[in-house]
């Protein structure tokens, strides 16, 4: 009886493990307090401007519309302006492979210094582009190059970052390292709004076209040399593969694709969630409210804040739980069944504003620790010489797949249902439940 409950046990413990196939060279990570500082600031740097961007651009989408793709009917100019944001989720796959292919033979750092550099160049030819009126078709040739870049950068940013916070991090202190990225994209989300905010407040329609638009862009600019120096001086964490042992034909996609494919299939499917969650929750929000109630269009910017604030607390916390319970799993299993429930109260009591707050805030707070369990739940899973690769690869392709679609459905929905104030929970409902099924086959394993 007793031997049998051992077995039981067995099949539930988690073992630290290093991969013996991994001839890979470990590096320390950092020691000191202000070691650790320069190193969240750096990895975090990142994902901090990748969704300032996103922000910021879908505040100024109209704006920019006019600006670069000029037509007789402003409806079809904020159309173009929209499908060239999302031509930036295109290339996220791509830039998932090859920077995180290179983040895994090369080292994390070298991934990091690169990705912030392409978006550097990115952010430049859309902030300083000249507007259509000056040099005709070029113009939206050079956004959709400089999005292009920007969502090239940000495919590898996160498999990159995230597997340099794990690496460096105690194993009693990985979800807290972890969980400091997705407080950088709450903090973006935030800085957006405000600039959005302020300078709608503060300049003319006209002051807003002619340069306005474009402050926000040259923050960004500021910010890039800032994050190339402090990346360029973080210590490493894994410096790639000994080529004296392994071949020059190395290939971290297909080892994965050869021994750990079920596992990245849920990995995708585990982002499913988080995506959505993200930019129907959030991003969508305001737009579903003003479609559907009318006491919204005045406090979009306050309710925008408390979200973002929400975030930054709650992925924190969820950082912090990880590292003080024995499985992650279960854990995140819980969370999604609060945001389902959650989640179909936002809009079953859209009309009722102090039920509708109450559990947005519930669903956005369950998001934020979710968004740090995920991404702690598949960094652990991969050994470390195609980790990189796994997370950005299996995060892009999530992103670019549902998060890509999301509005776009939800959008069709309300359209088809004349409507109806419970559309968009018909498809989120839907994907939450299969991505609990999927949570619930992921096999937690714990590598070094």
């Amino acid at each position: 009886m007793n031997q049998k409950k051992g077995h039981a046990l067995n099949k539930v413990k988690l073992i630290d493990r290093l991969d013996t196939k991994d001839h890979s060279q470990v590096c320390v990570g950092p020691k000191t307090s202000r070691e650790k500082t320069k190193l969240i600031v750096a990895a975090s740097l990142g994902n901090f401007l990748e969704f300032f961007d996103f922000t910021v651009y879908s505040f100024f989408a109209e704006v920019i519309g006019q600006i670069f793709f000029k037509n007789d009917d402003p409806m079809v100019s904020l159309m173009f302006s929209a499908t060239v944001f999302g031509v930036g989720f295109l290339m996220r796959p791509f830039g998932s492979i090859m920077i995180g292919t290179y983040a895994d033979r090369h080292g994390r750092k070298a991934a990091m210094l690169i990705t912030i550099a392409i978006m550097a160049f990115g952010s430049a030819m859309i902030g300083f582009a000249p507007p259509y009126s000056s040099i005709g078709m070029t113009a939206p040739v050079l956004i959709v190059i400089g999005r292009l870049l920007q969502g090239f950068s940000a495919g590898g940013e996160i498999g990159a970052a995230t597997t340099l916070l794990m690496e460096s991090a105690p194993h009693s202190q990985r979800g807290l390292f972890i969980s400091w990225q997705f407080v950088g994209q709450g903090l973006s989300s935030m800085c957006g709004a405000l600039f959005g905010a302020v300078l709608s407040y503060m300049l003319s329609e006209e002051q807003l076209l002619t340069w306005g638009w474009r402050v926000p862009f040259f923050f960004s600019l500021l910010i890039i040399p800032v994050g190339l120096y402090i990346r360029s001086h973080v210590g490493e964490t894994y410096s790639g593969e000994n080529h004296s042992i392994t071949s020059k034909a190395f290939s971290p996609v297909i080892k994965i694709i050869r021994e750990d494919f079920s596992q990245f299939v849920l990995a995708t499917l585990m982002i499913m969630p988080v995506t959505l969650l993200i930019y129907i929750m959030v991003f969508y929000m305001p737009t579903y409210l003003k479609q559907t109630t009318d006491v919204m269009s005045s406090y979009a910017y306050f309710l925008s804040a408390g979200m973002s604030i929400m975030t930054v607390i709650s992925a924190l916390l969820g950082g912090v739980i990880c590292d003080r319970i024995p499985q992650r799993k279960p854990f995140a299993i819980l969370i999604l069944f609060i945001t389902l429930v959650s989640s179909f109260i936002v809009f079953y009591m859209a009309s009722v504003i102090v039920i509708f707050v109450i559990a947005l805030m519930v669903c956005v707070a369950a998001l934020g620790m979710l968004m740090t369990v995920q991404a702690l739940l598949v960094t652990e899973a991969f050994p470390r010489g195609v980790r990189a690769t796994a997370i950005s690869v299996s995060y892009s392709l999530g992103v670019t797949v549902f998060g890509g679609t999301a509005q776009m459905v939800v959008v069709k929905l309300m359209a088809a249902s004349g409507s109806h104030p419970m559309s968009p929970f018909w498809y989120l409902g839907t994907m939450l439940i299969l991505g609990i099924l999927a949570y619930a086959l992921f096999r937690e394993v714990r590598y070094v």
